[in-house]
């Protein structure tokens, strides 16, 4: 549960940047931070990640909403003493309530971060993105170390353990 610290801090830096971006820029302004290359771009994203659109508003919300359950899920079945992987679950939870905030506040999300090279672009992205593609990235090399770790004999025999135990 000491892990959980993370969570209201996701929340707040998410939440306040996209408090800053709507306060200081118009919709779709867009300001060069470092030339072409990174700009702040503001937008409303009614999508899912990276702009894909699964359907209505409202659509997206209750998917984001069932994620959001399934990822609570996970945490509170993960074992405790699996610190790291706890650590990953908590950036994707936080990153992604910080979405659903702004799908039930606006019906959208707030998006800003805008790189690329001249008109070649990567969608633009909010901090709750980062959190989420930084804690799915953690995960995966969790949940692959995990795997690397587990004896050959048992990943390709688990009826031994229980033969073991009789």
């Amino acid at each position: 549960m000491k892990v959980l610290w993370l969570l209201p801090i996701t929340l707040v830096i998410d939440q306040a940047s996209k408090y800053l971006v709507t306060r200081t820029m118009s919709l779709h302004d867009s300001e060069p931070v470092l030339g072409n290359f990174f700009r702040l771009t503001y937008i409303h994203n009614p999508g899912a990640a990276f702009g894909l659109n699964i359907g209505s508003p409202l659509v997206h919300t209750i998917v984001s909403i069932v994620a959001l359950s399934i990822l609570v899920y996970l945490f509170w079945t993960m074992p405790r003493e699996n610190r790291r992987l706890r650590f990953a679950l908590t950036l994707v939870l936080g990153g992604a309530l910080g979405n659903i905030i702004d799908r039930l506040y606006l019906g959208e999300v707030i998006d800003f971060f805008d790189f690329g090279i001249a008109t070649l672009r990567w969608p633009i992205f909010n901090f709750a993105d980062s959190f989420v593609t930084v804690g799915i990235f953690l995960l995966a090399l969790g949940y692959a170390r995990q795997k690397e770790n587990k004896p050959a004999d048992q990943e390709t025999h688990p009826q031994n353990d229980q033969a073991l135990e009789n």
